[in-house]
């Protein structure tokens, strides 16, 4: 395919979508505008894209294709500004939010002026952040989510993928709604339950010192996902808002009914609860990225001696193996520590351990 792609938004997700654009559509000029004038020209300088719109008129007018990977509330309003400029009359525009329902409500402007919209939702992420840590591969084998309405055509749809089909994603069609629904259970809310866990923590330990200690480790890992930006999870929230208040209803719901389990003492029932849970979590997907970002982390044996970590990444530096993440759980004198080193991909993590078990006898092990 030939033409002009426009993308509004250089971060993380806009330029790995930008990489995949340019990868596949070899004869495609690749327009990035970004409110941060400095990852504007990163992403030029690293050939992410090819050419930097002063602003978003300039950059819109003449494309084939506009991709908006900016916040969910800043893309309503970029579309309510875009309605307003003369668009190439067959442009798509499509964007990467994490809700869909109020953003296709507020494309209905374009819709009126004859112009295509079809939203989307590549359900993928990194450790990374900014254009620095955009990458073809992000999205590969992982779902993303279209939502055109009714009046789109399915040519208009297909012609859509083929434009993302460098991406090598699964794509799939639901409704507005429905996107919301879905995402709001296997990612808004978790993200909620994350947090609340910390805030619980963080109150109970003002009187208990060895709290924060002791919550290192496993403790970290299980509510990883209370680290993202409190600005975006504002907006999320607030955008998912009935979907997201019945599913605390039925949280406490739930919470009541362990409870309840406790208070009497049900052991054959606190059992089952454990036992089902395990079932349902042990049979999900393995090798497919959800609505989270993965954590493909490897943990290493280490006996605590100086120079054991550099020691461990001289290995994987010899290999061109990179990691996102390094850090060591409860090392102590006379005792082996726990290295846990974070990688971008499985195929790293396999790499890595294949790696150490050649150049050394440390122990290695995967979480699952």
């Amino acid at each position: 395919m030939k033409g002009r792609v426009f993308v509004i938004g250089l971060g993380l997700i806009g330029g790995s979508l930008a990489l995949c654009i340019k990868k596949e559509h070899e004869d495609v000029t690749i327009v990035g505008f970004d409110i941060n004038s400095e990852q504007a020209r990163l992403a030029k300088m690293l050939g992410v894209i090819d050419e930097i719109a002063g602003d978003i008129y300039s950059g819109a007018i003449d494309a084939d294709l506009i991709i908006i990977s900016a916040p969910v509330n800043e893309t309503e309003d970029i579309i309510q500004f875009l309605a307003t400029l003369p668009l190439q009359s067959d442009v798509i525009v499509t964007d990467t939010g994490s809700t869909k329902s109020k953003i296709v409500e507020s494309a209905s402007r374009l819709k009126e002026q004859g112009i295509t919209f079809i939203g989307g939702h590549p359900m993928a992420g990194s450790h990374k952040s900014g254009v620095s840590g955009a990458k073809e591969i992000l999205f590969e084998n992982a779902f993303y989510l279209l939502t055109p309405e009714d009046y789109i055509s399915k040519e208009k749809v297909e012609k859509l993928k083929s434009w993302l089909n460098g991406t090598n994603a699964k794509f799939l069609i639901v409704t507005p709604e429905n996107h919301d629904y879905l995402t709001g259970i296997v990612s808004h809310f978790p993200h909620i339950i994350a947090a609340s866990i910390v805030r619980q923590t963080e109150k109970l330990a003002k009187a208990e010192s060895l709290i924060p200690r002791l919550a290192a480790g496993g403790f970290r890992d299980i509510t990883r996902i209370a680290s993202s930006s409190p600005e975006m999870w504002k907006d999320i929230l607030l955008h998912n808002r009935d979907i997201l208040i019945e599913l605390l209803d039925q949280w406490q719901t739930e919470m009541n009914g362990v409870k309840m389990l406790l208070e009497n003492e049900n052991s054959s029932a606190i059992y089952d609860y454990f036992q089902q849970a395990k079932q349902f979590r042990d049979g999900l997907p393995m090798k497919e990225k959800g609505a989270i970002p993965a954590f493909y982390d490897l943990f290493v044996d280490v006996p605590d001696y100086p120079g054991v970590i550099s020691e461990i990444t001289g290995y994987l530096a010899k290999e061109d193996i990179s990691i996102t993440n390094i850090r060591i759980q409860e090392t102590r004198e006379d005792i082996n520590g726990i290295l846990i080193i974070s990688f971008q991909t499985e195929e790293d993590r396999q790499k890595a351990e294949q790696c150490i078990g050649i150049y050394s006898n440390f122990e290695t092990s995967i979480g699952s």
